[in-house]
């Protein structure tokens, strides 16, 4: 990703997550906490379903597999037990992520919501996608992290989306140390499409 401008996309990324915060919860707490990457970091449980945005006020970004989230309802959002300083024992760990991922019965009614909010229809059509994924911190159970991701229509044997592929890239560059966990957070949720294109 070129540097040129990551101040200010920087900054209009903190600004969708304070819009964002301010559209699903009201006000802002007086204590909220901004990650490094700034994006916020994410207190929600992951034993209890998540309130979506409401229906239908959610828009998409593009189109198929290489559509972002609005960034409105789905700036992205961190886990805060996941730090420059803890990567050796989250996710860098084999098998981490299993360890905090939230059950199905947490998350499927949390997608046809999601569902809902970005007016499509077909839930085998999506994937529910941590938008900052958990192999990159991201927040686990958070509405701000969470959407109806479009996926392959006829999916033959195993496969990866454009995406997934990306999250894979940028994870081997943190665990190797040749990149910050705060930079490839940013790097999903300012446009993960061209960083793709330059990564992937």
């Amino acid at each position: 990703m070129r540097r040129t401008g990551l101040a200010a996309s920087l900054l209009a990324a903190t600004a969708a997550v304070l819009i964002a915060q301010l559209a699903l919860g009201g006000a802002l707490a007086p204590a909220a906490r901004i990650a490094p990457s700034g994006l916020a970091y994410s207190s929600a449980s992951a034993r209890t379903v998540q309130r979506q945005p409401p229906a239908g006020s959610c828009h998409m970004i593009g189109s198929g597999l290489y559509a972002r989230p609005d960034p409105r309802c789905t700036p992205g959002a961190v886990n805060p037990e996941v730090t420059q300083s803890t990567i050796a024992t989250t996710i860098c760990r084999p098998g981490w992520t299993a360890t905090v991922r939230p059950a199905e019965s947490i998350t499927e009614p949390e997608k046809l919501a999601s569902l809902r909010s970005y007016g499509v229809k077909g839930a085998s059509r999506f994937e529910y996608d941590h938008f900052v994924p958990l192999e990159l911190g991201g927040a686990v159970n958070d509405p701000r992290n969470l959407w109806p991701e479009p996926d392959y229509s006829a999916p033959s044997g195993f496969y990866l989306n454009p995406k997934d592929h990306l999250e894979y890239v940028l994870k081997r560059r943190v665990c190797a140390g040749s990149m910050t966990l705060a930079q490839a957070q940013r790097t999903i949720a300012l446009d993960w499409p061209s960083a793709y294109r330059s990564f992937g």
